[in-house]
């Protein structure tokens, strides 16, 4: 067994729980030291802390697999780790459709699993989770019985651990064109080609929190993608609904969406540049009950910090701007490096620049199968705000 010793003078970051350990923190590897290779984890002065699978290529020496010295990693370990997410997903009500891993918070570092009824999308995005690809591919079969498992590994998160971006079938074909229900509706995902695994699952509790804030009201969502909180405000009773995007084809999904809802009439979509629109409608004084912003990351490096804030900073603005007095702004962040105290300090720096009050209506997180782990930031990357403008 590979042997990783830290250095001495560390924080307890480790010892505390943490999964990672970069490689700075180490003081000396004994045994084999290539990728993938599965090392237990001591303090300067030998006590255990872990098991993982390292990557002397990663600045994450080592993730953690388990805390446990008398657990072995092996095909039957990832079967028990599947089924213990499967039953907490299954506990919290997630049965259908869900984050079936998320990674660290299901102690599979690195490892994406979403579920959409009997189809799963898989990512492995650390050459530590990747070369037991096969044990979880079996391990799903095992437990679920799928009609199909497909892998979006088209990442370039991938390169940095010497891995190709690839994606495909890990399973027999199928038609990767489905259609999932959510909170009463339906919508269409292509795993094949979609964003990220072909369907936004962390914001399906939140798209219930808009329900009475829509109903007969006029609302505009910028930054739709294919228009799941679009359809649910018309699915609420909205009297109009404006979605906008930039990319054409998720705009064209969009209207499909519609159309299977029989929502058609009520939501329209256009393929616009958001940043833009919102700029020049804001100055020719449009008006909507409610404004919906749920843009892309703005940044994954710090260097780039005070450009997502500024970003954030301007679209709220605009967003702002554009409600009624009285009226309402949703508003989301999937920066993981914006945390949840900046977030809100950007919306109220908005609100003081737009002159206009806010009274907080609901603050959250991701859906809850996307678990947040305490002392794990990357854990809690979603904010979700309604705030009524006045």
């Amino acid at each position: 067994m590979t042997k990783v010793f830290l250095n001495k003078k560390i924080s307890r970051r480790i010892e505390n729980g943490h999964p990672w350990v970069f490689a700075n923190e180490v003081n000396r590897v004994e045994g084999p030291a290539e990728g993938g290779t599965i090392a237990e984890v001591y303090t300067h002065d030998s006590k255990f802390l872990g098991k993982g699978y390292m990557n002397p290529l990663s600045q994450i020496l080592v993730r953690f697999l388990t805390r446990s010295k008398n657990e072995t990693i092996d095909e039957e370990f990832f079967y028990n780790r599947l089924s213990e997410a499967w039953a907490y997903k299954s506990k919290l009500g997630y049965t259908e459709n869900c984050r079936l891993v998320f990674g660290e918070a299901d102690y599979l570092p690195a490892l994406i699993i979403d579920k959409f009824n009997d189809y799963f999308v898989i990512q492995t995005l650390a050459l530590g989770i990747d070369v037991w690809k096969p044990a979880i591919v079996k391990a799903l079969e095992r437990i679920f019985k799928p009609k199909g498992i497909y892998e979006r590994n088209d990442v370039p998160v991938r390169e940095l651990e010497g891995l190709p971006q690839i994606k495909g079938f890990l399973s027999e074909p199928f038609d990767t064109n489905i259609i999932i229900r959510e909170n009463g509706l339906q919508f269409h995902v292509d795993i094949e080609n979609g964003q990220k695994t072909g369907y936004f699952l962390d914001q399906q509790d939140n798209r219930r929190a808009i329900e009475h804030i829509c109903n007969d009201a006029d609302v505009l969502e910028a930054f739709c993608y294919t228009g799941t909180f679009s359809i649910h405000a018309g699915h609420y009773g909205a009297k109009s609904v404006l979605g906008l995007d930039i990319s054409e084809k998720a705009v064209t999904q969009a209207k499909r969406n519609a159309e299977l809802n029989g929502l058609q009439d009520v939501c329209k979509f256009q393929a616009v540049n958001a940043f833009d629109v919102l700029k020049v409608w804001s100055k020719e004084g449009r008006q909507y009950d409610v404004v919906i912003l749920d843009p892309p990351a703005f940044t994954k490096s710090r260097e780039n910090i005070q450009k997502a804030i500024t970003g954030y900073k301007e679209i709220n603005l605009r967003g702002m701007k554009l409600v009624k007095k009285g009226g309402f702004l949703v508003t989301a962040s999937c920066t993981n490096l914006v945390q949840p105290q900046l977030f809100t300090e950007i919306i109220e720096m908005a609100a003081k620049d737009a002159r206009r009050n806010l009274r907080q209506v609901t603050y959250r997180a991701q859906a809850s199968d996307h678990p947040i782990i305490w002392g794990m930031e990357n854990t809690h990357y979603l904010k979700f705000l309604i705030v009524q403008v006045l």
